[in-house]
């Protein structure tokens, strides 16, 4: 159990939350939730003991917490076993001791005194059969044995993130504290996570934009609103019911106070200066008692995303031809063709790795094909929105200058109004392109596509740093957007409302399935139970 008691934490004159205890039990899955900025990694790091409160709160967590790496490259010069046993700190921290004392040609006694301390913290710390564990959790996890010794540099993106979970799953940590883990795994690596936290016993506490990755995990939300963090049962959509409701009946209560008021007042008004000033008392203390409760402002902020095409294009997009592209032996493209038309809205999922930014690159002209041809229609013309935006917006300006560059008309209060739509509102647009956090930069590059108002869009991967509100938004924007939209995403929500064709890579090939992603996975799980019926027999 972790359990937090009375716990603040600010920065300067903005509190992010104040005075919060609650209690995290185990067996419960958690999903940690807010807007970007109100604090949901700050908690996280209190809670794994990395940051301390503001205040004297009091943290009191179990011994063993696993805490799931950010850096997924931190670890690319270690092996995969390795890295795995650094889960246990105090058993990594002896083993590197005892070996770089074991390596000296003498040893003083009290470096002898030292060894033998350090072997018995091994002994404590399972330490001669760390490496014999760690094995098992990478089978679990499907990296088979002949790897174990490799580099980490030699696995996949979505591998080494299964390796960083496993990492913090070492020691059998009580409790498991996670950070976005969905980010940069696809679809299939996903819904293996899902399974994955289902089965563990401890505490579980996960920040995710997924919202169907929250609705599919948890148990409970702990919501940073209001200054404070309210815990709720349910997953996702039903804390955001619980919420909605508790808002509508505190705000009809305070409608039905305030008209009792109201007669109340009128009947004071009338009689204060007369003959009945007991019953004019005892309507104002009725009046003081029935004070409407005071309703905090939420920090829950929805971007209005509406993305509107200058020109229309006409009914032909793109037509490939014959495409081929490889880097050394590794084929990603083979006799490639696809007829992209006006309207489409093309989702293009499979796992990392697999050319799915290498299609877009190809197809905005980044990088040529082996063989075949791309052509565009006439006068076509994108937005794109890259995975890595530290391209786009440079450093040495503020939010509100980067944004006014791309205005023809250089009208600077439209580009502001934007910006205020975009949640830059008053002296938020002055902020340095520098000090961006990841999901302001996210909001200010769709400013820039919805200002632009190109016929074609083109996402890769556009959810890894907004919040559930700005993904909610994106959906809706592209939804009913008029032209065409390529996108690459793993946010299965996002897809669902947005797709009306699904290009996926899979292992056989590319499929085009012309139809929502609904209708995609019930056509992939029914060839994938026709193909286990026709195994068992």
């Amino acid at each position: 159990m972790i359990v937090v008691t009375e716990v603040s934490k600010g920065y300067g004159a903005r509190t992010l939350f104040d005075n919060v205890s609650a209690k995290f039990s185990p067996g419960n899955r958690y999903g940690l939730t807010g807007p970007n900025g109100s604090g949901k990694s700050t908690f996280m790091k209190i809670l794994s003991g990395e940051y301390e409160p503001s205040n004297r709160g009091i943290i009191n967590r179990p011994r063993r917490v696993g805490v799931l790496k950010q850096d997924q490259f931190a670890y690319d010069n270690e092996r995969i076993v390795d890295t795995v046993v650094m889960g246990n700190d105090v058993l990594w921290k002896a083993f590197k001791e005892r070996d770089a004392l074991c390596e000296l040609s003498e040893h003083t006694t009290e470096q002898i005194d030292r060894l033998v301390q350090l072997e018995q913290i091994i002994a404590d710390e399972n330490g001669y059969t760390a490496e014999f564990e760690a094995s098992e959790i990478l089978r679990g996890i499907g990296i088979e044995d002949s790897k174990h010794e490799n580099l980490m540099s030699t696995l996949a993106t979505d591998f080494k993130f299964r390796v960083l979970l496993a990492q913090a799953l070492f020691a059998g940590p009580q409790a498991l504290l996670l950070d976005e883990p969905t980010n940069h795994l696809d679809l299939d690596s996903i819904h293996w996570l899902e399974e994955f936290l289902h089965d563990y016993e401890g505490v579980l506490i996960v920040i995710s934009h997924d919202r169907h990755f929250l609705n599919a995990v948890c148990t409970h939300i702990a919501d940073i609103d209001y200054d404070t963090i309210i815990i709720y049962p349910g997953n996702y959509d039903d804390m955001v019911s619980q919420k909605i409701q508790a808002r509508e009946t505190i705000e009809q209560d305070n409608k039905d106070k305030a008209k009792k008021i109201a007669q109340l007042q009128e009947f004071v008004a009338r009689f204060a200066a007369g003959q009945r000033s007991s019953q004019v008392q005892s309507r104002r203390k009725e009046m003081a008692r029935l004070a409407p409760q005071e309703l905090k402002r939420s920090n829950i902020q929805r971007p209005f995303i509406r993305f509107e095409q200058e020109k229309a294009m006409g009914r032909d997009i793109i037509h490939i031809q014959g495409m081929n592209k490889a880097f050394d032996d590794k084929v990603v493209l083979k006799n490639f063709n696809l007829d992209v038309k006006r309207g489409d809205r093309i989702a293009i999922i499979g796992s990392n790795g697999v050319g799915k930014t290498t299609l877009l690159r190809l197809l905005l002209g980044e990088i040529k094909p082996d063989a075949g041809t791309i052509k565009w229609g006439d006068n076509a013309s994108w937005s794109y929105y890259p995975q890595d935006y530290h391209d786009d917006i440079k450093p040495g300006g503020s939010a509100l200058d980067w944004l006014m560059q791309f205005s023809e008309k250089g009208d600077i209060q439209f580009v502001r109004g934007l910006l205020g739509r975009m949640l830059f509102s008053g002296d938020e647009s002055l902020k340095r392109t520098e000090a961006l956090s990841g999901g302001e930069a996210a909001r200010l590059l769709m400013a820039k596509m919805m200002m632009v108002k190109n016929p074609i869009l083109v996402f890769d991967e556009p959810t890894n740093h907004l919040d559930l509100e700005a993904v909610s938004a994106l959906a809706e924007g592209l939804s009913e957007f008029p032209g065409t939209v390529l996108l690459v995403s793993h946010d299965r929500d996002l897809i669902s409302d947005v797709a009306t064709r699904v290009l996926s890579f899979t292992d056989k090939g590319i499929v085009d399935f012309p139809g929502t992603y609904e209708e995609y996975l019930e056509r992939h799980q029914f060839k994938t139970r026709a193909k286990q019926t026709a195994a068992k027999k």
